[in-house]
């Protein structure tokens, strides 16, 4: 039987039609072959109602005994931290990230790490063969004896195989390749992946077995299949950056057993990925003499770091202006280059305003609107920003300057790696010594302060 299945929601249509009847999403029914059978609602119901096994009795939530998860650790701080401090027995982990940017070479070091801590970690690859992992096990360097390697796209062999190793942890490299020879569809469709990861999440859950799973994105960015695979895991991990990158960043978009505001800063070396110890130093490559350059500092879960703005502009050439960002949203730059238009008087409008951030990381916290706007204006005046300077705020559309959340983590941030001029405001005086901060109101503020008398 043919039916249509949104890749947004997973609801399934006996017609084709260009939007969705139930999420509204438009062009995201894919043709897939659903699944026959003769067991019914009622039959299912009557099969329940007669099983003979140990009847299971609702508990009250406060009186019910909770066993304390006890996280297993990596060893990979960053990787850990982003988890929420460690791998749940039983979780299932969907990390998606474009080809080269070093998923399977990151699992590959986590079963490692997770062997020498004597637990028994079962590979599945289902795109590559058994000579191409052991030459990237040994360009890594991962020496151990309990890692296991399985190359199927079976689902099938892959249950009896995790039945007869009966590992401690499962990694399978990737969702898209596996398939089911009971479902008539090609491996990678909407049904296959639908139903091996439904298959998947049950055997973990069942024994208690945490379990990875390497997922291909699309050309939006999101991990390919429909939207219901994200939400049948329990975690889903991002690794962003460049191929051809050195620096790359996992990200977390769920998780039901941590925060969804860590990340993990990698160094892609020749043997394997390696943590970065001070992200402050990887976004930071700053000529204090140089116009268009400001630094900001930003939040990401618990972890405070700096982040440099550069921006260039110059006269239009081609009419139209050009806007273009990297690393910042492009929206949040128009509305910036408006609100300083109106409440500074500066015709922007026939100038190209381009703007990066330092060290490829992509950031959409507000309070580098501040470092953002100093970076232009610094441009535009060619006057540098002063040493040891940052900048912290949020900008409304008023011109005016809003305080920042946990501003004494950035400041202290600030002060360790030696910048003790901020910029920001502030409802209360925060109670950090030896830094020198000069309270902005509005842009009128900063212009004054930064560029007027120069």
């Amino acid at each position: 039987m043919t039916v249509f299945v949104c890749r947004e929601c997973g609801n399934e249509s006996p017609k084709w039609a260009g939007k969705c009847p139930f999420c509204g999403a438009w062009n995201s029914l894919r043709q897939s072959e659903g699944i026959s059978g003769k067991a019914s609602k009622n039959r299912v119901l009557r099969e329940i109602q007669k099983d003979g096994g140990k009847m299971i009795i609702p508990e009250k939530l406060l009186s019910a005994e909770s066993e304390v998860q006890i996280r297993l650790r990596s060893g990979i701080w960053e990787f850990d931290g982003v988890l929420g401090g460690g791998i749940v027995p039983g979780m299932v982990i969907l990390i998606g990230g474009e080809p080269g940017v070093g998923k399977s070479t990151l699992m590959l070091q986590i079963a490692a790490r997770l062997a020498e801590a004597e637990r028994r970690v079962l590979y599945v690859s289902g795109e590559e063969s058994q000579q191409q992992i052991r030459i990237r096990n040994k360009r890594l360097n991962c020496s151990n004896n309990e890692v296991y390697l399985l190359c199927t796209n079976s689902i099938h062999d892959i249950v009896r195989g995790w039945e007869e190793l009966q590992p401690g942890l499962v990694i399978i490299d990737s969702i898209q390749s596996v398939y089911s020879e009971l479902i008539d569809s090609s491996p990678g469709s909407v049904t296959q992946l639908r139903e091996g990861t439904a298959v998947i999440t049950a055997l973990a859950k069942q024994k208690n077995v945490p379990v990875f799973l390497i997922g291909h994105v699309t050309k939006d960015g999101s991990v390919a299949g429909p939207k219901i695979i994200e939400h049948m895991v329990d975690t889903v991990l991002y690794f962003e950056g460049e191929s051809a990158g050195q620096y790359k960043i996992l990200r977390t978009t769920k998780n039901r057993f941590g925060s969804t505001n860590e990340i993990g800063i990698f160094d892609m070396q020749v043997t394997g990925l390696q943590q970065v110890e001070n992200p402050s130093s990887v976004f930071i490559d700053r000529n204090e003499n140089t116009s268009g350059s400001a630094l900001g500092c930003v939040m990401e879960g618990s972890r405070p770091f700096l982040v440099e703005v550069q921006a260039l502009t110059s006269a239009a050439s081609y009419g139209t202006p050009q806007r273009v960002t990297l690393g910042f949203d492009h929206r949040k730059l128009a509305i910036l280059l408006a609100v300083m238009e109106r409440k500074l008087g500066l015709n922007m409008r026939f100038n190209d305003v381009f703007l990066k951030l330092a060290g490829g990381i992509k950031i959409s916290e507000p309070s580098l609107d501040l470092a953002a706007v100093a970076a232009i204006l610094s441009s535009y005046k060619e006057i540098a920003v002063p040493s040891e300077t940052i900048l912290l705020g949020e900008i409304g559309l008023s011109g005016e300057i809003r305080p920042v959340a946990r501003i004494e983590q950035r400041l202290q941030e600030a002060r360790k790696l030696g910048y003790l001029n901020i910029f920001c405001n502030f409802r209360k005086q925060p109670a950090i010594k030896n830094i020198k901060l000069n309270k902005v109101n509005d842009l009128a503020d900063l212009y004054r302060l930064l560029f007027s008398n120069k």
